[in-house]
């Protein structure tokens, strides 16, 4: 059967090849798809098994180029630096940011270095990347005809937002080439990308089993959907970031884990001071100084292309520097900055890989004590009822004296990281007593109430972003309660109580209630003030209050924002903002409505909209087009489930949008139970598929919009009777 479906499979490869193959190369990876069997279920979800983890990662990425291949090329395209290559110069300098770091010459050594076993994972999944393009001879990529296996090194961490992307490229653009005008966005707030993750002990639950809700808030369509086994023991599901060969967020037989961007400090700045050394003749040199001792800067150079107006490609050279606390990323006050984060990228895909297979608590902090996890905080459940929320591992010593989310003096050697906690110094609460634990992108202080680790316990740096909203409302779901069921775990996940309006509203109609008499505000306001006056702070597709109050808070947010960070905006709008403004906001709130929907009364779902008209990377929306009603808003107001959505302005594409569309928030939600044999319930944003033409590109989109999860098809006999199709890669 295997010779048949090789020969089969080998004919047709020939037969439609346009991508440069050799005879070796189209026996090799024919052999590597006879060993693998994608089904795909009746939500075109694909289940891929292999016989061995390599001929799983095989079909794994073959699967997910099969659904959207334009995405993966874009994450390398990013990871690798090489962006420009196919939208033009303007991207050169987030290319330039990820090549200060990424140099293929390095991955290419760190990858014939690498352990075998993770070397042979490379390597089916550049096989498999290959495979696809060669079998699909219609599918043009925009620069990455050929993957190599060292790419995969260049992105080991499926965050949405990685360390580098700290720093920005038009300080890169001043320091380095061109100054660029800084854009400044003209909608207002945005919502801070974050996730939920929750877990419950047995303890808590009706039918003791631990509960694990899985909730990143990240771009639409950011991740893939799907199950990989393996004859070696692989048995893995969740969400993939597109072109990665590890489930980022999911759970296997045993145990299940959810992550959420951490408010830890492990990237810092270093203000350094430049000595110039030599002249004209000989040649200037330049050193930092490092207490009494002169260290050279590195000179690296690096040359970068980019795709002129007309398609004909041009290149561009830069001298970089690299002082010893990393690359020099801008100049500030006379001193060169020089930025230092974990870059560990075998380490870093180990620790991706692995801990996807292992069985218990213990396992997988052995896992993680290769400490190459710097942006996540991790929720972590199993089937012996354990329950863990856990910092990022990667977690530099420093003196705390010293303020690190500002540069520090780089001459000061005491400023100086000196090695890393290790993982039991960190914050974490592991089995706390009272049976729950949860990250909203907080503080770790008061994730698992009585028993969150204590503040004082710990450096500064070990939390940056302290409280927000969404905390507050896991807490005031998960306090006291022993009732747990995956069903009401999944309620909680939507519950639509709005904690922000909760405090702060109360000041804005005392504000109200003390105008005098005369004041003619009293009268322009009174409406709207008898709107949010008798609302129960809950959003709704129906709720009219909802509306008022988030464009209330909107308004306010675009006064504040300039001078404040997005998570900020909140407590500012409470506590810094004086009565006549909130009440000069709630008059241009109502205005905006009237203006925008014609009515001041107008119901949240009619603003707030789910539209997925194409699979652009860089979504756009259609008013005069059909959209569904989304009724959950920003998490920024404390609602746990997110919806990201903005009108649009106009474009030269477009008239833009007077509806509110989504961009990001929910994107890949579920609820995972451990008993003797694991169950879950999820759901993706749209579909599975990136083809307009797929009945799997938009299948979920009522559901997503309503909370409403599926049944998971995990065990073979689940996923029995939901077959849609089966088949070797290629086929």
């Amino acid at each position: 059967m295997i010779r048949k479906t090789i020969a089969a499979l080998a004919f047709a490869l020939l037969a439609t090849s346009a991508h440069a193959a050799t005879p070796a190369d189209t026996a090799h990876w024919l052999r590597e798809a006879a060993a693998v069997t994608i089904t795909r279920d009746d939500w075109g979800i694909a289940h891929v098994h292999g016989v061995t983890d390599a001929d799983a990662v095989f079909g794994m990425i073959t699967a997910q180029a099969e659904d959207d291949f334009n995405r993966i090329e874009a994450n390398y395209l990013t990871a690798l630096g090489r962006t420009a290559e196919a939208e033009g110069e303007a991207a050169i300098w987030g290319d330039l940011r990820q090549r200060l770091y990424v140099d293929p010459a390095a991955l290419q050594r760190q990858y014939k270095a690498s352990p075998e076993w993770l070397r042979a994972l490379m390597d089916a999944w550049a096989d498999g990347l290959n495979f696809y393009l060669a079998k699909h001879p219609e599918v043009h990529p925009k620069v990455l005809t050929r993957f190599e296996p060292w790419m995969a090194l260049s992105f080991s961490e499926g965050s949405i937002g990685g360390d580098i992307e700290r720093i920005d490229p038009a300080d890169l653009a001043s320091f380095y080439g061109t100054v660029v005008p800084r854009k400044v966005a003209d909608l207002g707030a945005t919502d801070p990308r974050g996730s939920n993750g929750i877990v419950i002990a047995p303890q808590n639950t009706a039918n003791h089993r631990a509960l694990l809700l899985i909730n990143p808030h990240t771009s639409h369509y950011f991740r893939s959907e799907l199950q990989v086994t393996s004859d070696a023991g692989l048995n893995v599901y969740g969400a993939v970031t597109w072109g990665q060969f590890f489930i980022y967020q999911g759970w296997n037989a045993e145990t299940g884990w959810m992550h959420t961007t951490s408010g830890v400090d492990n990237i810092d700045e270093f203000a350094e001071t430049v000595v110039e050394q030599g002249g004209v003749e000989q040649g200037i040199r330049r050193f930092t100084r490092h207490g009494t001792a002169l260290n050279p800067l590195t000179e690296l150079p690096v040359t970068l292309s980019f795709r002129r107006p007309d398609g004909s490609m041009a290149q561009r050279s830069f001298t970089t520097w690299r002082s010893l606390h990393g690359p020099i990323v801008r100049e500030e006050g006379g001193k060169w900055i020089a930025t230092s984060l974990m870059w560990r990228p075998v380490e870093a895909l180990q620790q991706s890989f692995l801990r996807t297979r292992q069985s218990d608590l213990a396992s997988y902090l052995k896992v993680a004590s290769r400490q190459a996890n710097s942006t996540n905080n991790t929720l972590f459940a199993d089937r012996k009822g354990e329950i863990a929320f856990l910092a990022p591992q990667f977690m530099p010593v420093r003196d705390d004296r010293f303020d690190y989310t500002k540069p520090v003096d780089g001459s000061d050697p005491a400023a100086d990281w000196r090695g890393l906690h290790p993982l039991s110094a960190l914050p974490q609460a592991v089995d706390p007593k009272g049976g729950w634990a949860f990250n909203t992108n907080d503080a770790p202080w008061s994730g698992a109430g009585a028993d969150s680790p204590k503040r004082a316990d710990f450096p500064r740096y070990m939390d940056q972003v302290g409280e927000n909203d969404r905390g507050r409302h896991a807490t005031l779901l998960l306090e006291g309660r022993q009732d747990f069921t995956a069903e009401k775990l999944r309620a909680a996940a939507f519950d639509s109580y709005l904690p922000f309006f909760a405090r702060a509203l109360p000041p804005l109609l005392a504000a109200y209630d003390a105008l005098p008499p005369a004041d003619p505000r009293r009268a322009g306001l009174a409406e709207q003030v008898a709107l949010l006056r008798g609302w129960d702070f809950r959003w709704g597709v129906d709720s009219v209050a909802t509306s008022l109050a988030v464009f209330w808070a909107d308004t306010l947010a675009r006064q504040l924002r300039p001078a404040l960070l997005d998570r900020e905006l909140p407590d500012a709008i409470v506590t810094r903002v004086d009565n006549d403004r909130k009440l000069a906001a709630l008059a241009t709130a109502a205005d905006r409505l009237k203006h925008d929907f014609g009515s001041t009364r107008v119901a949240w779902g009619r603003i707030n909209r789910f539209q997925r008209l194409d699979d652009s990377i860089a979504p756009h929306f259609d008013d005069a087009k059909p959209s569904l009603p989304v009724p959950f808003t920003w998490a920024l107001w404390g609602s746990l489930a997110s919806s990201s959505a903005n009108a649009s302005p106009a474009t030269k594409g477009g008239p833009g949008t007077k509806n509110w569309y989504g961009t990001s928030g929910n994107s890949f939600v579920a609820v995972v139970e451990f008993g003797p044999r694991v169950e879950a319930w999820a759901i993706t944003a749209g579909g599975e598929s990136g083809d307009p033409a797929s009945p799997h590109f938009a299948d979920q989109a009522q559901r997503f919009v309503a909370g409403q999860l599926r049944k998971v098809y995990f065990w073979p006999d689940e996923l029995a009777g939901h077959v849609e199709r089966r088949y070797h890669p290629g086929e």
